[in-house]
């Protein structure tokens, strides 16, 4: 039976925006899939043959569950950091289809992902003070513990002790090193073996801090990214973490100027930011539209992006990101649609068509980002941040209603979605309220005309 979504929620999230309750709906939902998701994958483990999962490696799994038992009994908020941190979703997804449709030839890269598992447990129970003696063999390099960081490491195993607060590390080649817990549950070492995951300050006070994390080789692939026109993941260096705090550090005023919303759906959606390189062509900085940025539903929380190169861009970046975990995370509660795939409709934004549930999604955050800009332009006080703003929210003003009819149109809706939709056509008409200077307004029209005409030279006589 398909769940009920509140009449008011879905007003509140077509409007793009959504108060603490709507917000907590969507996150309750996606962590309950996460906690079964993971459950499913012991069970999948249990059920496959011995050739994709071998008994060791099943007895491994079990004790790794019941590590992971005992760290929730021990603290079970500080265990659901590690279950609920993003990148644990691809991983499970992946080793859950692994294990239900396998290979003919089980490969190495399923066996590695069953062995995750550990690491995820350990994770765990170094947040809750529970004691283990294991061992992890690296991948890439690297030796990961989800929401905490990595070890650099040989191709060899690496024994990991947890005893009062203290973790020891033991290379097989190399001196053992000792991290510490700390108060917030964070590992400190000065030996530069150890990678921590950068702890960003709260969106605001209360609110869970945001991992920056650059070195879980497990998560989001290369192969994941480049399907999605992203850059691959990048590590950062101390000199670029302290850049990424520098503008994460102007961003919770900047969200504000959007409105409160913007700043309660940062503090209820996002748990952590990858850092992506910067797209072929751009500068140091990452200016304009050098910049990359993306979400995936099986990561939800997490906000893939190259290092923006403003904090009033970080902002939108986040504006823009967080509709698209939302509307996905709505969509998984309660079906909006009933459009098949196929890629066929005009995006002002995309050169390629799109299907009708990426139209929809592009529509709803550059909504948002229209809502942000012109928010942004009214109350700017330099001139040259004015008129950035204003170009901004025209062109993705115009963008959006180059979009809406074919969603509006749309006898594929479901009762929900129309609900979505219709709030969404009012908050597009309350922009003239305030609308842009004329040359910004020409400028957008220009655009969007231009890229229509582009598309259908590019595109033929498909429907748009």
């Amino acid at each position: 039976m398909t769940p009920t979504v509140p009449d008011h929620v879905l007003r509140a999230l077509g409007r793009t925006e959504g108060d603490a309750d709507s917000l907590g709906l969507l996150v309750r939902d996606q962590d309950t899939r996460r906690l079964v998701l993971l459950r499913a994958l012991l069970d999948a483990a249990a059920a496959a043959p011995a050739a994709v999962c071998p008994p060791p490696l099943l007895d491994r799994l079990h004790a790794d569950w019941a590590l992971l038992e005992a760290a929730e009994r021990a603290d079970r908020a500080a265990t659901r950091t590690v279950l609920f941190h993003p990148l644990a979703g691809p991983w499970a997804q992946r080793l859950l289809a692994g294990l239900i449709t396998p290979a003919a030839a089980p490969g190495p890269d399923l066996h590695a992902d069953l062995a995750h598992f550990t690491a995820l447990a350990a994770a765990a129970a170094v947040r809750a003070g529970v004691p283990f003696d294991l061992r992890l063999t690296p991948r890439e390099g690297l030796v990961p513990l989800p929401t905490l960081g990595a070890v650099r490491a040989g191709p060899d195993p690496v024994r990991l002790v947890h005893r009062d607060d203290e973790l020891t590390l033991t290379p097989r080649h190399g001196p053992p090193f000792t991290l510490r817990r700390q108060p917030d549950r964070t590992l400190d070492a000065a030996d530069p073996r150890w990678l921590p995951v950068l702890t960003l300050r709260p969106v605001v006070p209360g609110a869970a801090p945001v991992a920056l994390d650059d070195v879980d080789p497990y998560g989001i692939g290369a192969g994941d990214l480049s399907r999605y026109g992203l850059s691959g993941a990048a590590r950062v260096d101390d000199h670029q973490r302290k850049e990424w705090a520098g503008s994460w550090a102007g961003v919770e005023p900047l969200l504000r100027i959007g409105g409160d919303h913007r700043v309660a759906e940062a503090a209820a959606l996002l748990r952590c930011v990858v850092p992506l390189g910067h797209p072929a062509g751009a500068g140091p900085d990452g200016e304009g539209a050098a910049h990359c940025s993306g979400t995936r539903r099986e990561a939800f929380g997490a906000v893939l992006s190259s290092k923006p190169a403003t904090p009033a861009y970080f902002a939108s970046t986040l504006v823009h990101e967080l509709q698209h975990t939302k509307l996905a995370a709505l969509a998984t509660l309660v079906p909006l649609h009933r459009e098949d795939a196929a890629p066929r409709h005009f995006a002002p934004w995309r050169p390629d068509p799109r299907p009708f549930d990426g139209l929809l999604q592009g529509a709803y955050s550059h909504l948002a980002l229209a809502d942000y800009w012109q928010r942004f332009a009214l109350r700017a006080h330099r001139v040259t941040h004015r008129d950035l703003a204003w170009a901004e929210h025209a062109r993705c003003r115009e963008q959006v209603g180059a979009a809406l009819p074919a969603l509006a149109g749309s006898a594929a809706l479901t009762p929900e979605g129309r609900t979505l939709v219709n709030e969404m056509i009012s908050v597009y008409h309350r922009l003239d309220d305030n609308p842009p200077p004329s040359g910004h307004l020409a400028r957008a029209q220009a655009y969007v005309s231009t890229a229509k005409v582009i598309w259908q030279q590019r595109n033929g006589s498909r429907r748009q």
